[in-house]
């Protein structure tokens, strides 16, 4: 079975058997099916057995910390392989076998089908998109008033905390996507952030866009401040929440080629934050005058 799915602009293909019972649990892509099954960016293949992967060399491996997922990267036959875990000492419950240009991923799941399926595709997708002015990143997204302001920070800094204290406090405020969302760059120049399939531990999966207000750099602190970045931080400062194999020339090109457009078109604030509504109400206030 062939279904095609549309993400910030960007389709792709994702082939299964008919018989695998995973197709029903796909409710996270679900907002996103489109019947246009063309020119796809790339297709993302299940495969039974995997061909021998003896020959491979290992080019790297990327891991955050202890118990974040772990990458191990090799070259294979002039093919890139990546195989992936959901902790840095976890067994390999995923592999992906991917041309160079990431116009087409097989991959074999063998453990932890929901983690490792999401992590496939959503690899693929940063890989696939990386030269079309848009970057996946890490943060919680906040709607309000047709904008969109992102909120970021290293894990447990608070961006959920944050996007809820919007909601919750000023009126008119929805969540657009609470852990991937996507970022492009149209061909006016417009910055928007686009709802993805992808939400992390909140289920939100939604199918729209809107142009980005600001993006907002959270540290948790005892008492609340906030500041516009100049141009040089706030480049820093975004280039890692990008989602992506950036020690790839080609790849690392494309990031930093957005990100400068990126960070010369939207505001950037640091707010120092206590988790409480009047931090909300002052970021509010000031990103919301742009």
């Amino acid at each position: 079975m062939r279904k095609t799915y549309n993400v910030a602009g960007h389709s792709f293909a994702i082939v299964m058997p008919d018989d695998n019972e995973f197709w029903n649990e796909m409710g996270n892509y679900e907002p996103f099916l489109t019947q246009n099954s063309e020119d796809c960016d790339f297709v993302v293949e299940q495969i039974e057995t995997l061909p021998d992967l003896s020959e491979k060399k290992k080019i790297t491996r990327c891991s955050n910390g202890p118990e974040y997922p772990r990458y191990e990267i090799y070259d294979w036959n002039g093919l890139l392989l990546l195989e992936g875990a959901p902790t840095f000492t976890a067994p390999i419950c995923y592999r992906m076998i991917m041309d160079k240009g990431f116009s087409k991923v097989q991959f074999q799941i063998e453990e932890y089908w929901r983690f490792s399926f999401n992590r496939v595709v959503e690899m693929m997708f940063a890989l696939a998109t990386a030269s079309k002015w848009t970057i996946q990143i890490h943060a919680s997204v906040t709607m309000k008033d047709d904008k969109g302001y992102l909120f970021l920070g290293p894990s447990g800094t608070g961006k959920s905390t944050h996007s809820q204290l919007w909601i919750n406090n000023i009126e008119g405020c929805s969540l657009l996507n609470d852990d991937n969302p996507v970022i492009r760059i149209g061909e006016d120049g417009v910055a928007r952030v686009y709802g993805t399939p992808w939400s992390g531990k909140t289920p939100c999966y939604r199918n729209l866009n809107v142009p980005i207000g600001a993006l907002v750099i959270l540290h948790q602190a005892k008492e609340n401040a906030i500041r516009r970045l100049p141009v040089a931080k706030a480049y820093a400062e975004i280039y890692s929440s990008f989602t992506g194999l950036k020690f790839i020339k080609e790849l690392g090109d494309a990031y930093h080629a957005t990100n400068l457009k990126l960070v010369t078109t939207v505001p950037f604030y640091e707010l120092d934050c206590l988790p409480n509504p009047d931090a909300a109400f002052l970021c509010y206030k000031t990103v919301s005058q742009q």
